[in-house]
């Protein structure tokens, strides 16, 4: 979505209630987001927009990006999270795990593919009886995605997401056929969202 560098573009500040509004959009969305919504959105912080190519917005709390929404007309497409965001918070989002061979296609902007996740270094949700959802000390999310959820991904022998994007399957399909596309990419890391100017 965001393979080429984005020109700059001006700000602009959101009134309180569109603020009020998108931070209830992202609790819902990311509900392990609740006990750090004040640091992520303070309620007297000054919320900034910019708008992007396809009619994209990056939603920007002084200089640090925090999430963004895909501008396709008539979609229900959540907010997705800016990786910086992930990276401060990666146990806040649902995870999965490319093998190390599936890595550069992942930084190159291409759709995940089922192979990259299913082969011995990729990792999909475990489903366990655990309340609230969560991640397990092996990496594991405790339960299956379903397809047009956001989801992270991290990769084999890294420490740091690479990636955000939308699934375009279920995770418990994924299992089952073991190929076909998995999740289209929104944003990775050295993209142009990354590289955008916020100074």
């Amino acid at each position: 979505m965001f393979k080429k560098d984005l020109p700059a573009a001006p700000r602009q500040k959101l009134k309180s209630s569109v603020q009020r509004s998108l931070r209830q959009s992202l609790l819902a969305s990311y509900p392990l987001l609740t006990p750090y919504a004040d640091e992520i959105l303070p309620k007297k912080a000054s919320l900034e927009s910019i708008k992007l190519p396809d009619r994209a917005v990056l939603y920007v709390l002084d200089t640090e990006p925090i999430f963004f929404e895909s501008g396709k007309p008539g979609s229900d497409i959540p907010l997705l999270p800016h990786l910086r965001l992930v990276h401060r918070f990666p146990q806040a989002f649902p995870s999965i795990r490319i093998d190390r061979g599936a890595i550069r296609y992942v930084l190159g902007g291409a759709t995940l593919m089922a192979p990259g996740l299913t082969s011995p270094g990729g990792r999909l949700p475990e489903p366990r009886k655990v309340e609230p959802e969560q991640v397990s000390d092996d990496g594991h999310w405790s339960r299956e995605l379903k397809k047009g959820e956001p989801v992270v991904i991290m990769a084999e022998g890294k420490e740091e997401a690479c990636a955000v994007g939308l699934l375009v399957a279920d995770t418990k399909e994924v299992k089952e056929k073991g190929k076909g596309p998995v999740v289209e990419d929104a944003h990775y890391l050295g993209d142009g969202l990354w590289r955008l100017p916020l100074d």
